[in-house]
C-alpha cells in the first residue's frame, strides 16, 4: 500500500478496507445512549493468544468517538493486550494470534491486505515509560512526518503537534536542544506531540502517567481532556481516581486466576461503574477488597 503525502489527505480507515455490517450489541458492552451515537472502536468476540496460552476471552467492546474510555482491572488481567490488539502492535509478538473481529469505524483491522503500519498511523499509541529517541526535541516531533513522505510545512507541523501537546511554550526556544534533557512529564508530552504529529484518529495510552509525579500526572490528564475533543482515548490505568477523573466511560476487566484469559465483566459511565457497578466483581475490585 503507497504511503500517503502528507497527513492531511489520507483516506479515513474505513474507506481503506470494506466495512461490516452492523450488529446490535449486548447490554454489557454498550456504552451510554449519550455516546452511543458514533462507534469508533469496536472488538466482537475477540480472543488472543500468546502461544497456547490464552490472554482474552471473548471481549466485546464498542467504545464511542471523542470520549475518554479508561480500561481498569487486576494485573495480568489482559488490559495492556486489549489496549495493543486495537493498533496491531501484538503483531509484532512471536507466535501471538487474535480469533475474531476489531474494528475502527466498522472496518476490520485485521482483514486480509490492511497494513499494519497504517493502522498504527492512525491508531497511535503512549506507553508507560517516554520513550524519546536519541535526537533532537525538534526531530522526535518530525520523525514520523519524515519517514512517511510528508511534504508540507514541517517547521509549521512540529510547531501545531507541539501546542497540542501542551508542550510548545516550554520548548520552543530550544527545539534543537536534545529529548533526553526534557523532564519525565515533557518527555511523555513529547511522545504524544510526536504521535499527533502524524495524524492519528484514535490515541492509546498505557499506563501514561504511572511514573510521573502528582504536578506532571494532572498535566497528562488535563491534555487528555483537552484533546478528547478532536481524537478518541482509550487508556489503562491501574490508578481508580485517575481513571475516575478523567474518563467518561469505563470497562472493568478481570481474570478468574490460575492464569486463565482475561475477559470483560462490566462497561459504562464512570458515574455508574464507580458508583452504582452493576456486578459484584466491579464492586468488589473498586474498593479494594480484591487486586
Amino acid at each position: 500500500m503507497p504511503e500517503p503525502t502528507s497527513t492531511e489527505d489520507r483516506q479515513p480507515l474505513s474507506d481503506l478496507i470494506r466495512p461490516h455490517p452492523r450488529r446490535e450489541a449486548t447490554p454489557a458492552e454498550t456504552p451510554p445512549a449519550s455516546a452511543a451515537a458514533a462507534i469508533t472502536l469496536e472488538t466482537r468476540n475477540l480472543n488472543f493468544f500468546y502461544g497456547k496460552q490464552q490472554a482474552l476471552a471473548d471481549i466485546n467492546l464498542r467504545i464511542p468517538s471523542h470520549k475518554i474510555t479508561a480500561i481498569i482491572g487486576p494485573s495480568g488481567c489482559g488490559k495492556s493486550t486489549l489496549l495493543r490488539c486495537f493498533n496491531r502492535m501484538n503483531d509484532l509478538i512471536p507466535n501471538a494470534r487474535v480469533e475474531g473481529q476489531v474494528l475502527c469505524d466498522g472496518a476490520d483491522l485485521y482483514a486480509p491486505g490492511v497494513d499494519a503500519t497504517q493502522v498504527r498511523y492512525r491508531i497511535g499509541m503512549v506507553f508507560q515509560r517516554p520513550t524519546t529517541f536519541p535526537k533532537s526535541i525538534f526531530d522526535n516531533v518530525a520523525f514520523g512526518p519524515r519517514i512517511n513522505g510528508f511534504r508540507g510545512d514541517l517547521d509549521e507541523l512540529v510547531k501545531r503537534s507541539l501546542e497540542r501537546a501542551a508542550l510548545w511554550d516550554e520548548v520552543k526556544d530550544r527545539l534543537k536542544k536534545p529529548a533526553g534533557e526534557l523532564s519525565g512529564g515533557q518527555q511523555q508530552r513529547l511522545c504524544i506531540a510526536r504521535t499527533l504529529a502524524v495524524g492519528p484518529e484514535v490515541i492509546l495510552m498505557d499506563e501514561p502517567a504511572s511514573a510521573l509525579d502528582p504536578l506532571a500526572t494532572l498535566r497528562i490528564e488535563d491534555l487528555m481532556q483537552e484533546l478528547a475533543r478532536d481524537l478518541t482515548i482509550v487508556i489503562v490505568t491501574h490508578n481508580m481516581q485517575q481513571a475516575a477523573r478523567v474518563s467518561d466511560l469505563t470497562a472493568f476487566m478481570t481474570t478468574t486466576g490460575g492464569g486463565n484469559a482475561g475477559y470483560l465483566v462490566e462497561f459504562g459511565s464512570k458515574d455508574q461503574i464507580f458508583t452504582n457497578p452493576k456486578d459484584k466483581r466491579t464492586q468488589d475490585y473498586i474498593t479494594g477488597r480484591f487486586g
